[in-house]
């Protein structure tokens, strides 16, 4: 189903609640180091701006559970957009409470203002109702545009729909737009590239996609647990034995099929990753006792770029090594060019797949960059997200209602 959008909402004059996702990291100083997410945002706010509304906006910032803390204040948030905007940002003193709602009753149209942080208050993770009803009345129409949030029932992300129309930003509704293409009308031959540490992560993605992709690749930690259960040896490389069965269960499944799954069939390998005094590349895919797969190697990442390069569609979520050490960030790198470089609908899962591919220069080449880690994987595994599943469908003008 479609979701409606904040172009099809009438704001002119209102007061606009919207769900934003500057969980921004801070440094000793509480200064911003990175503002990619308060960036990303910029354009449903100008909007919103622009139409005359009164923006009230809204987020979480690291854990604080429950407790008012200095060093998780979005005070520098606020102070970060107010710079982008060339505009003051209102800082408020608290998300809910009689004063907060005087403030925000005394705007002007075009004004913008910030809450505090909401997990100051334990009753946002726990999605009560009473928190999202006074959330709500500070507002008269909601907008989510923090997809990183997407995945959580939160009474910012789907208590408040409860109360007040809800719409999609412009962020969310081009993540809801790429997502549902891949998941329902990819372009094919249509790739999944996984990697990243944990196959407990992504086995659930790999159950819903091995229905939708014409060959998974995998590299990154994740593999050699695959390679391990066929029999491979992987020398002292990361192995999740209590995973075998489960991935012996989705080999089967991929070989019944017909459908590929190609794992590494060399290596980057080092004695020690600390040091890593000592690199070589393995012969094969086999890995010696004593020496631990760092990275795919050379003739893995040809064999991968050939079959991305014959793809029309190609979603990747995780690293194929450990990119963040320049020695063992060769396979993301060349990968993430020929993605780049390729004339592929590209969909970049977010957390360390995003920041790799920033680490390269490529963002502006991909098709689209997800701004949620957690939210883009549940998507891909096929769960209704809660925060998007609340927002109002264009053509029945009512949510879907969300279980549980």
């Amino acid at each position: 189903m479609q979701k409606k959008s904040i172009k099809d909402a009438n704001i002119k004059g209102k007061r606009v609640l919207m769900r934003v996702d500057f969980n921004v990291p801070l440094d000793k100083e509480l200064k911003i180091t990175d503002d990619n997410r308060i960036r990303a945002a910029l354009p449903t706010i100008r909007y919103i701006i622009g139409q005359g509304a009164k923006l009230i906006l809204m987020s979480h910032l690291g854990r604080p559970k429950g407790e008012v803390r200095l060093e998780f204040s979005l005070t520098p948030a606020a102070k970060c957009l107010s710079e982008l905007l060339g505009k003051p940002v209102e800082m408020l003193k608290d998300c809910i409470g009689q004063e907060i709602r005087q403030a925000v009753l005394a705007m002007d149209d075009g004004d913008v203002g910030m809450l505090e942080n909401l997990r100051f208050h334990r009753e946002e993770e726990k999605n009560d109702p009473e928190f999202a009803k006074e959330l709500a009345s500070l507002g008269e129409i909601f907008v989510n545009d923090a997809f990183g949030t997407c995945h959580r029932a939160h009474a910012s992300t789907e208590g408040v729909t409860h109360y007040l129309e809800a719409v999609s930003g412009f962020l969310v509704e081009k993540e809801i737009e790429y997502f549902q293409k891949v998941l329902t009308q990819p372009e094919e031959p249509f790739i999944l590239l996984l990697g990243g540490a944990k196959v407990e992560d992504k086995i659930p993605v790999i159950e819903n996609m091995i229905e939708k992709a014409n060959a998974i690749l995998i590299g990154g930690a994740m593999a050699y647990t695959f390679m391990r259960v066929l029999g491979v040896n992987i020398g002292s490389s990361r192995l999740e034995e209590e995973m075998s069965g489960m991935v012996k269960n989705i080999l089967g499944k991929a070989k019944t099929k017909g459908m590929g799954i190609v794992l590494p069939i060399d290596h980057l390998v080092t004695d020690n990753i600390q040091t890593a005094a000592n690199v070589k590349v393995t012969k094969g895919e086999a890995i010696e006792e004593g020496w631990m797969g760092v990275d795919i190697g050379p003739k893995t990442i040809s064999l991968f770029s050939e079959k991305i390069k014959s793809a029309r569609t190609v979603v990747w979520n995780g690293p194929v090594g450990i990119f963040e050490n320049d020695k063992f960030a060769a396979g993301t790198k060349a990968l993430a060019e020929i993605i780049a470089h390729s004339p592929v609908t590209s969909v970049i899962g977010g957390g360390d797949t995003a920041a790799a591919v920033a680490k390269f220069g490529l963002i502006k080449e991909m098709s689209h960059i997800s701004t949620g880690g957690g939210a883009s994987l549940e998507y891909l595994e096929g769960k209704v997200l809660p925060g998007i599943a609340s927002l109002r469908d264009k053509d029945e003008g009512r949510r879907m209602k969300v279980e549980g």
